[in-house]
């Protein structure tokens, strides 16, 4: 039966938002605030030559490592809001199989839209789990992208009016004055770590005789 309604991951990540407002607030204010230090050390390597080549390594390798922590405190959050802290934003590993898992689903999407546009954005949606698999269930690149491509295979519509929806949320946080983001950016975070959630449960459910 399918179950999964993009209206209902975002009331999800509001509902769970709710239970502790500041401290996602807080956690949203820590993240750009280690972001922007990231581009500021990146920076100060120059912007010539090898030094520029340097800088932008570093700002590449310390983003990986706050995504990471991100997708571990919004998986954390997800399933445990009550016990969810901000050391979860410390999660180094599997670094290596993140990384990878980055940058093939990075090359596939961007061939897809190159070549036809639509198959990128069949690629986006048929891979976007990839990143939380890896960090949740610790598998490798190519593993991961596969339990992502299983667990959106039907899904394509409705996760696509559901990134929709997540765009449409962010949007309308930008507009309040950048403020709304420190709200809009967590609840959707949320959103699609249910949207995640629920898929994987539905695609180990079997189908009724």
């Amino acid at each position: 039966m399918n179950t999964f309604a993009p209206g209902a991951m975002i009331r999800f990540g509001w509902e769970t938002f709710k239970k502790r407002p500041w401290f996602f607030i807080g956690v949203a204010l820590l993240v750009a605030v280690l972001s922007g230090v990231a581009s500021g050390i990146g920076a100060s390597f120059g912007n010539q030559g090898v030094a520029q080549s340097i800088g932008s390594l570093t700002n590449f390798v310390i983003g990986i490592f706050i995504g990471m922590g991100v997708t571990a405190f919004f998986l954390k959050s997800h399933d445990s809001i009550e016990t969810a802290g901000s050391g979860e934003l410390w999660h180094p590993q599997p670094f290596w199989y993140f990384l990878g898992a980055k940058l093939l689903v990075g090359v596939v999407v961007v061939l897809g839209l190159v070549l036809l546009i639509v198959p990128g954005i069949i690629s986006g949606l048929m891979f976007m789990f990839t990143p939380y698999i890896v960090i949740d269930k610790g598998l490798g690149p190519i593993e991961a992208m596969r339990e992502s491509k299983h667990i959106t295979d039907g899904h394509k519509w409705q996760l696509l009016g559901f990134v929709g929806l997540t765009v449409l949320v962010n949007i309308l946080g930008f507009l309040c004055f950048l403020v709304g983001l420190l709200v809009t950016i967590p609840l959707t975070a949320l959103a699609v770590v249910h949207a995640y959630r629920t898929l994987s449960a539905q695609a180990k459910t079997p189908v009724a005789a």
